[in-house]
């Protein structure tokens, strides 16, 4: 399989495994029937839909990485990593949130919760990993360069977004400016976070920590939240041209 088939062939099949349960969402809705968090045949339509990044990742990495579906699970789970990785995590987060020490705070009504939130988001959140980070934007940096390729991504990932929403129910609660300017900073935060470390796990616990942090975040000041998010991109954009540019040297 070439480059131009895998990319191809990975789009296809994640679309067309979510749109078709968005049809089947909208034609059940239609019918009065149910279909959110709240009701069995709504989890069944979320976990289809929402997998489907991840099973298509797998799939392509099969077929054009040649890797094995043990190895991705087992990278899906390697806490064992270098502190300077998990170094790397904590200085994005830091800058990504915290606006929210400017004026809002962090809501936690029991110490369990972002425990929970957290395995949540490993589940609904940063299980998309192995198809967004792990398999399509490689792919696609081996063709473009590494701002082409996350912004593709992040075009490519914002629809996948806005398609999991309708099915969840969840689609008129978003705001549209604000989401898509968050989506950008997360795939520039994210390719990054693999491209320095080559860890799918990195980007699976950082994934499901910005779910949890976006959650119980209130308030804060908007003016720091901008000027971050612009430190966040250069960084992104230098750190990870940086690398590249000592793999071709070394």
């Amino acid at each position: 399989m070439n480059r131009k088939n895998a990319l191809a062939l990975y789009l296809t099949g994640v679309f067309g495994q979510i749109w078709m349960v968005c049809i089947i969402t909208f034609l059940l809705r239609n019918h009065g029937i149910c279909v959110d968090f709240t009701t069995p045949i709504g989890l069944i339509a979320i976990g289809i839909g929402g997998t489907s990044s991840a099973l298509w990742g797998i799939m392509i990495a099969v077929k054009y990485k040649k890797d094995h579906p043990g190895n991705i699970l087992k990278a899906f789970v390697c806490l064992r990593q270098r502190y300077s990785s998990y170094l790397y995590v904590f200085i994005f987060l830091g800058l990504d949130f915290c606006f929210v020490l400017f004026g809002g705070r962090f809501q936690i009504d029991a110490w369990y919760i972002p425990v929970l939130l957290f395995v949540k988001a490993i589940l609904f959140g940063g299980i998309e990993e192995i198809g967004w980070r792990y398999t399509f934007q490689p792919i696609l940096e081996e063709r473009f360069s590494y701002v082409i390729s996350t912004f593709i991504t992040f075009l490519a990932w914002g629809v996948w977004h806005v398609s999991y929403f309708y099915i969840e129910g969840t689609l008129s609660q978003v705001q549209v400016v604000g989401f898509a300017a968050g989506l950008l900073v997360n795939c520039f935060i994210l390719s990054v976070l693999y491209t320095k470390t080559n860890s799918l796990w990195i980007c699976v616990m950082t994934h499901a920590l910005i779910n949890v942090f976006s959650q119980m975040a209130t308030g804060g000041n908007e003016y720091v939240q901008f000027v971050c998010r612009i430190v966040i991109i250069v960084m992104a954009v230098f750190i990870a041209n940086q690398e590249r540019r000592n793999v071709r040297c070394g």
